[in-house]
């Protein structure tokens, strides 16, 4: 199933948590600690229109990563994967 943000929506794909640290310590599977407020986005809608009836496109692009706020994410499930939708507005930063 192929997903279209509308608007100034976009679909991220989350980072999973890296389950050895960068001093070589695996972290086993029953210590489940919090995703990451990073991701991946996978699809940006054509963006909000303004008060004169335009469209401004979002600054955002497929393949960007991002950091985003904790709490601002809807989660939806599609054929058996977890995506976030967010508003461009949520992003806090492009990671380069």
């Amino acid at each position: 199933m192929k997903l279209k943000p509308l608007y100034d929506n976009i679909i991220v794909r989350q980072y999973e948590e890296e389950k050895i640290t960068k001093s070589g310590i695996i972290i086993p599977e029953t210590s489940k600690g919090e995703k990451k407020e990073q991701g991946e986005v996978i699809a940006v809608g054509k963006g909000r229109t303004n008060d004169k009836g335009e469209i401004r496109p979002l600054e955002l692009k497929v393949g960007d990563k991002i950091l985003f706020s904790k709490y601002s994410p809807s989660e939806i499930k599609i054929d058996g994967e977890e995506y976030l939708v967010m508003k461009e507005s949520d992003v806090l930063a492009i990671i380069e």
